[in-house]
Order: C-alpha cells, then sequence, then structure tokens
C-alpha cells in the first residue's frame, strides 16, 4: 500500500480483533501475530463460519480477520450473513490468493477490505488502522487487479458519469476514507442525507458496498487519465 501509516491508536486504547481461521496452527500463528502489535489484542478466534455467527454477535470486537476459504461455509459466505448482524465492526477478509473474482465477491459481500495472508505485521497493522478510519485498505496488487477488471467493463465504469456533483462529492470523499457522520459534517447536510446519496451512489455503479464502490471510482479515475 502507497498510503502513509495512520497514526497509532490513542494510549490506552487497545483494539479488539476477532481472528476467523479453521487451521488451529495458522490460528495460533496469527493470534500471536496480532497480539505483537501494540495497542493490538486477538480477542478471540472461531474456527469456522458457522462458530463466528453463533458467537461473534456476543464479542465486542473492532475489527474481523475473516479466512476466505472456510470448511462448509466460506468466509464470503459467513461475511455476508455476518455483516448485517454487526454492521459497525470491520471485516477484513485475508486470502493466499488475489484472484479478482473472489476479490469482487468478496466487496459484494460487505468485506470493508482485502488483505493477502502473506502480508507483513506492519501492512496489517495499517490496514487494520485504516479501515477503523473508515478507509478501504488492499494491497497494492489486489488493487491494481480490481482495477484492471473495472477497467474491462465500460458499461458499468460509465455509470460513474450519471452521478450528481453531490453523490461525486460524497464517492470523494468516501475514496479518502471518511466515514458517513464525517461526511454529514463536512457537507452541511444529515446522516439520512448521506446514507440515501451512498444507497443511489451503489444503485448507479451496480455496487454493494462502501469498498467495491470506492474501487470502482478509483477505477474510472484510472480510465480517465488515459
Amino acid at each position: 500500500m502507497n498510503k502513509a501509516t495512520p497514526p497509532p491508536p490513542a494510549p490506552g486504547k487497545i483494539i479488539r480483533i476477532a481472528l476467523v481461521e479453521d487451521l488451529a496452527d495458522v490460528r495460533d500463528s496469527w493470534t500471536r501475530l496480532i497480539n505483537g502489535i501494540p495497542g493490538f489484542k486477538c480477542a478471540c478466534s472461531f474456527a469456522s463460519g458457522e462458530e463466528a455467527l453463533r458467537r461473534l454477535p456476543d464479542e465486542n470486537v473492532d475489527v474481523v480477520l475473516m479466512d476466505i476459504r472456510l470448511p462448509r461455509m466460506s468466509g464470503i459466505a459467513c461475511t455476508t450473513r455476518l455483516k448485517p448482524l454487526i454492521p459497525n465492526t470491520q471485516i477484513l477478509i485475508l486470502t493466499v490468493s488475489a484472484d479478482s473474482d473472489t476479490v469482487f465477491r468478496a466487496l459484494e459481500a460487505g468485506a470493508d477490505g482485502y488483505l493477502l495472508k502473506r502480508c507483513s505485521p506492519e501492512e496489517l497493522q495499517t490496514a487494520v488502522l485504516e479501515v477503523l478510519k473508515g478507509g478501504v485498505p488492499m494491497t497494492s496488487e489486489i488493487a491494481r487487479r480490481v482495477i484492471a477488471s473495472f477497467r474491462r467493463q465500460p458499461a458499468k465504469s460509465d455509470a460513474a458519469t450519471k452521478l450528481t456533483p453531490r453523490e461525486e462529492e460524497i464517492l470523494i470523499l468516501l475514496s479518502k476514507g471518511f466515514v458517513s457522520k464525517e461526511i454529514a459534517t463536512r457537507i452541511g447536510v444529515t446522516y439520512e442525507t448521506v446514507r440515501d446519496h451512498l444507497k443511489h451512489i451503489y444503485e448507479k455503479l451496480h455496487v454493494h458496498s462502501r469498498g467495491e464502490a470506492v474501487a470502482r471510482y478509483n477505477a474510472t479515475l484510472e480510465a480517465a487519465e488515459d
């Protein structure tokens, strides 16, 4: 990622992270990795999507790290069902492959970001802090694939030209990492108004999540520069 590292959490603030990973040795490794980052704590871990669905809504966590390849219920299927239950909790998808089709399905499921399992501790820390600020973290490799795929879909990308000036303003702020309440304050409207605008933006861009909307907007900018 080319963005500057977000500031560390405030003194005394512990970022609670849940881990969903079926392999015990990998789960232990990630738990040690998370707990080794200052201000981070692996608050709970689950060996399956089914277990996460049962127990996660009762846990007070800030971010979920979701393995994409889980037995029976996949990480994408779990995200689809889990996100409405914990809408204020950020979900980062973890996978060993940067397959663009998988990226789209994860974003459509409501994932707030996407990381490769081979990411460094520094990249993980940056991604968690970024997603908590309202950003959409992706590795540069994945971002390139998302943009390349969107650019092969001009009919959908052209939908961005149908956005109203207000919708485009909101989408720009969204791409810069502002959350809905912050956007409402900056442009002088209510939170509900921003939410309505976002609904129209999603419909026009044929997307289902904040992450996919930002990725499609970035792809449109890239195409316009060529």
